[in-house]
């Protein structure tokens, strides 16, 4: 999997990438990261990216050329033509299941954008998918970007130690994930619950699904609602 970037800082990118597992991950070329900075791809002499709306308003829009240069610079290191996801509030709500099907693909770009956003020409030019990763407004798209390259990247093969951990966190089978103990077996006066020190599997996955169930009813009905639509409690 490669990730491609656009954005004005890409250090803030590259910073947050090569940290834990997913640095391991890029050590290993497991996935890769490559981000270009727009203000590269400028043909103002003052580096300029940005300019004022026609129609008039508050703040600067990037403009579409020094993003389409860009584009076209990633297209041609890439070898292909691309998947771009804009990260915008405007765009589709990203969950696990778009994670799963973003990690299908060899090559994501996202583009990050800043001020009031940016020139609608490139957009419809060059991008395939508007996603958001909630109803806000940040300063920037690097964080969501970071959020989605997070989440998709550890659906990679070879990316987590256990290839099984992903399959039984939550929202992988619609449901938040079961609570979980360590050592010691009693803290504060609170004990690991008997079933998990039974060694008994069967037992244990029961409860498991039962305390998913129970947590996502309680903290997020209308994903219960989703998953158990006839259901209307435990």
């Amino acid at each position: 999997m490669k990730f491609y970037c656009m954005t004005l800082f890409p250090e803030m990118v590259e910073q947050a990438m090569n940290t834990s597992i997913l640095k391991r991950a890029m050590e290993r070329e497991v996935i890769k990261l490559n981000t270009y900075n727009i203000r590269d791809y400028t043909l103002d002499r003052h580096n300029k990216v940005d300019d004022y709306t026609y129609g008039g308003g508050a703040g600067m829009l990037m403009q579409a050329q020094p993003v389409y240069d860009t584009y076209q610079a990633i297209k041609k290191d890439a070898g292909t033509t691309p998947r771009v996801i804009y990260v915008t509030p405007q765009g589709s709500q990203f969950n696990q299941k778009k994670a799963g099907e973003l990690a299908q693909e060899d090559n994501l770009v996202f583009l990050c954008g800043h001020y009031e956003g940016i020139d609608e020409r490139v957009l419809e030019e060059i991008v395939t998918d508007y996603i958001s990763i909630g109803d806000y407004v940040l300063t920037g798209g690097e964080l969501a970007a970071l959020v989605m390259m997070d989440a998709v990247a550890r659906l990679v093969p070879g990316v987590l130690n256990n290839e099984e951990s992903f399959m039984t966190e939550s929202f992988s089978d619609g449901l938040l994930e079961y609570p979980q103990y360590s050592r010691p077996e009693e803290w504060m006066g609170k004990r690991v619950p008997e079933v998990l020190l039974s060694g008994h599997h069967a037992n244990i996955e029961k409860w498991r699904l039962e305390q998913s169930k129970k947590r996502t009813l309680e903290r997020r009905p209308d994903l219960y609602a989703l998953k158990y639509p006839q259901e209307h409690k435990l």
